[in-house]
């Protein structure tokens, strides 16, 4: 971005360099008042160069710093991300860890609660089977055992009949 003044500043540069260039020729139409003009003009101009490069290196210094000040922020926040990566690492890995341990023990049980299921659903079989036959056995034992008291009942009735045949037998015999 040109500014009107650098053209203008860019111009006296370039004359006051001429000039400095030209002050160590004599000339011979100059008079001595000109060349002490011209010596104050070349020392004008050698003290503006110099404030020019004085001015440069002035910004240079500063674009410098700047530029190392830039740096120093970008290497701070380079490790601050550096240091939250580590820390969203450290927070991710830990879960990662114990679910993959969970789970793992979730297939381990799974693995012994299949055979488990087995084995109870055979029980349950074998209990249900049992418990039929115990009852089929009990059933049967309840019908002897009506059996049983119809039978002794039975008994008892004929035997108190013989009893009283004997006894009216016996009693005839009297």
């Amino acid at each position: 971005m040109a500014t009107p003044k650098q053209p203008y500043e860019q111009h006296q540069q370039q004359t006051n360099v001429q000039r400095v260039r030209n002050s160590g020729m004599i000339n011979v139409n100059q008079s001595p008042m000109r060349d002490d003009k011209e010596e104050e003009m070349s020392r004008s101009a050698l003290a503006m160069f110099r404030a020019k490069e004085e001015e440069i290196e002035r910004k240079k210094m500063e674009v410098r710093d700047k530029v190392h000040a830039y740096l120093g922020r970008v290497e701070e926040e380079t490790k601050r991300l550096a240091e939250i990566r580590e820390e969203l690492e450290g927070l991710t890995d830990p879960l990662r860890k114990e679910v993959a341990m969970v789970r793992k023990k979730i297939d381990s049980v799974n693995k012994e609660l299949k055979p488990l299921g087995q084995t109870c659903q055979r029980k349950e079989k074998e209990y249900k089977e049992a418990l039929d036959a115990f009852n089929e056995k009990n059933k049967e034992k309840a019908q002897l055992v009506t059996k049983l008291m119809e039978l002794v009942t039975e008994s008892e009735k004929l035997r108190m009949k013989k009893l009283e045949e004997l006894s009216k037998n016996v009693d005839t015999l009297n």
